[in-house]
């Protein structure tokens, strides 16, 4: 499929979702790897995206091509570009070259919206895909566009990493009526060796150095900020964050949280940081890159993204929105109030007579923690790539679909000729249910799992983790014998990586459906059938029923008649 049209494919399938502000992103850096390859993890989390593996084939354009621009959240039509000379190959978000790009969106200061930019984030990242060789030139390719024909989107930071470099970029637009040539400001931080980096739609990038081959920022970086009075200090203290993307307390809790969560798993010294997510005044900010305490293996990274704070304060299988089964996950929306007349002022349009209703009422409104594993995940990946093998099969992208926790990650090479099936477009949609997508395998999994959470999680991680091993211990013999291949042809190296990926996938898909009813019948009407088809009761857990007795306890207490027959007399 030629990249305008698939351009065109995908963001008429997103057309109707809005921007998604609920994603995260992990950084490893290739010192960082137990094997040396970098590692970028993404979440793409919305209650609209419908998940599946999009595929772009590259191609040479003719001078004066032009590349139609879609905005990715809405389907509006921006405008067109020049196109490039030559194209390349895409499957997902990591193109022919291992070049990875995620991203999540922090959105930033409504005044520097611009409702004429000609580029946003969606195909900023998939121009940066089509366009670059290694990570570096992506940050150029989609820092130039967006400065040359306006950033049509709110403020993004972006991981971007190739098989030697990983970089972290932030991008804002520059306001309605940009300059020509000022349409976004910028700075990008490529991952000192050794280190990790995480964002979850917060602007992170605080203070960077100058004249560093590490660090690159747009000319109007610090006196745009100044214009607008927003910074006034010396160059070396200007802090971009707080300049374009200032923190509240909200996003500390919500976002920066989960940067922490990941910082926590992999180092003890970023628990010192815990005052700082909790919205502390005074506390010590969480830094951009963290050394971990040992090296990271791509499974490590898979289980990062798993993450439900568990261990710490924010647990949540903790507290009473868990439920009896400890359901780590939130229904929406993530901010609430409990008395109903504060909904009502909450939902008046006007800011100055919903602030005074709120005030008049004493509305207190509350939160409920956002964890990086949740509910309403589209896809998910976790990009690897290794300077040590050909790009075909150094490549790969490890890719789910729905609920990091209950998603199973299947390698797919960044060689393929094709998107295996079950993840294709056309595959199912929102008002298409089919068993032969996985969107929809691994939903009726997990909204099933959601009922009694803490018993069939564990049935569900056992088949996960047998699936997720076998790849893995796989990998070396399929990258040997394609390693092979690739020095006789590589075009049946990769032939033979495009089979393996389908059928890696198709041998999971299965496995899924096949596991949807075997929770059926272990779990059916509340019972727990033992390996022999026994129905066992095991009750509710022994903490629920004490906070039931609490409430009502006095209305469910069990007493006895007068003269009532012991039990022992009565059947």
């Amino acid at each position: 499929m030629r990249p305008t049209t698939f351009a065109l494919a995908l963001l008429l399938l997103l057309a109707a979702r809005p921007p998604a502000r609920a994603c995260s992103n992990l950084l490893v850096s290739r010192g960082a790897t137990k094997d040396g390859s970098t590692f970028i993890t993404y979440t793409a989390d919305s209650h609209t995206l419908y998940g599946t593996l999009t595929y772009s084939v590259g191609a040479v354009y003719a001078p004066g091509a032009m590349r139609e621009v879609i905005e990715w959240d809405t389907g509006r039509r921006l405008g067109e570009i020049p196109q490039a000379a030559r194209t390349y190959t895409v499957v997902g978000n990591m193109n022919e070259h291992q070049v990875a790009i995620g991203e999540t969106t922090f959105g930033g200061r409504v005044a520097l919206s611009n409702p004429d930019g000609k580029v946003d984030y969606g195909s900023l990242i998939m121009l940066g895909l089509e366009r670059a060789r290694s990570a570096r030139e992506a940050v150029l390719v989609i820092t130039s566009l967006a400065e040359k024909h306006g950033y049509a989107s709110e403020g993004e930071s972006i991981s971007i990493s190739d098989p030697k470099e990983v970089w972290y970029l932030e991008i804002v637009g520059a306001g309605k009526g940009a300059k020509p040539g000022e349409g976004a400001i910028w700075v990008a931080r490529r991952l000192p060796e050794g280190t990790i980096s995480a964002h979850a739609n917060q602007a992170r990038i605080r203070t960077f150095p100058r004249n560093d081959p590490g660090t690159l920022y747009s000319k109007n970086v610090v006196s745009f900020a100044r214009s607008k009075g927003w910074f006034k200090g010396a160059d070396k203290d200007f802090s971009f964050a707080d300049a374009y993307g200032p923190a509240t307390w909200t996003s500390m809790r919500a976002c920066e949280a989960r940067v922490w969560s990941i910082f926590r798993r992999v180092s003890k010294g970023a628990w010192k940081y815990l005052d700082w997510v909790k919205g502390k005044e005074g506390a010590e900010p969480l830094p951009l890159f963290i050394k971990p305490d040992r090296k990271l293996a791509v499974q490590d990274a898979m289980e990062l993204m798993r993450d439900h704070f568990q261990g710490t304060e924010f647990d949540l299988e903790k507290d009473l929105g868990a439920g009896p089964y400890h359901l780590p996950y939130r229904w929406r929306p993530l901010t609430w109030y409990a008395d109903a007349a504060c909904d009502t002022c909450a939902k008046e349009k006007d800011p100055k007579k919903k602030k005074k209703c709120l005030d008049a009422k004493r509305c207190v409104q509350y939160v409920n923690e956002r964890s990086i594993s949740t509910q309403q995940t589209g896809f998910s990946f976790v990009a690897q790539a290794r300077a040590s093998l050909p790009s075909a099969i150094g490549g790969v992208l490890w890719f789910g679909v729905d609920d990091t926790a209950s998603t199973v990650y299947v390698p797919i090479y960044a060689g393929v000729l094709r998107a295996p099936k079950a993840f294709a477009e056309g595959t199912g949609d929102f008002k298409t249910f089919t068993w032969d997508s996985a969107f929809w395998v691994f939903n009726a999994v997990a909204n099933f799992a959601y009922s009694r959470y803490r018993d069939m999680i564990v049935d569900i991680r056992r088949v996960q983790r047998d699936l997720e091993g076998s790849f893995l211990a796989r990998q070396a013999d399929v990258e040997k014998h394609a390693l092979v291949l690739h020095k006789q042809s590589p075009e049946s190296a990769r032939e033979y990586l495009t089979r393996y990926s389908e059928e890696q996938t198709r041998r999971t898909v299965d496995r899924w459906r096949q596991l949807l009813p075997e929770l059926l019948l272990k779990y059916l009407d509340g019972n727990v059938r033992d390996e022999h088809g026994k129905p066992k009761h095991p009750g509710y857990p022994k903490e629920w029923y004490k906070r039931i007795v609490k409430e009502r306890g006095e209305h469910l207490k069990v007493r006895k008649l007068k003269g009532e027959l012991p039990e022992e007399e009565l059947h």
